[in-house]
């Protein structure tokens, strides 16, 4: 993922769910970032990574991990949803198929494992 993207959805989640956004509590000490937070998230959707392994490597307690990933996803699909989590209209499937016969896979829209 290019920098510019992973910094524009960062910027559109901290817009939408104030839980992301960097505080300080009552005594002055800095909370953990929405970077921290967000990238944990990633680790754990990209990869696969137990929330406990993350703990060890980002620092952050495995219910504030669970708590991101949550409040991410919650996020994400409020923002993102209406257009990328969408079902095809019309226009997309035209441009899937296109894309499929370039690809060799003539008529085909859908997943490669559930061709019979």
């Amino acid at each position: 993922m290019s920098r510019p993207l992973f910094l524009q959805i960062v910027n559109e989640v901290e817009q939408h769910d104030p839980y992301f956004i960097q505080t300080t509590d009552v005594i002055g000490v800095l909370g953990l970032s929405s970077l921290q937070k967000i990238i944990v998230a990633y680790r754990i959707l990209a990869y696969g990574t137990p929330t406990d392994s993350v703990d060890e490597y980002i620092r952050i307690r495995e219910s504030t991990v669970i708590q991101s990933l949550r409040r991410f996803m919650k996020a994400v699909i409020a923002v993102f949803g209406d257009h990328y989590l969408r079902s095809p209209n019309n226009i997309d499937i035209v441009q899937l198929l296109q894309t499929g016969k370039q690809l060799g896979f003539l008529g085909m829209l859908g997943s490669i494992d559930c061709m019979y």
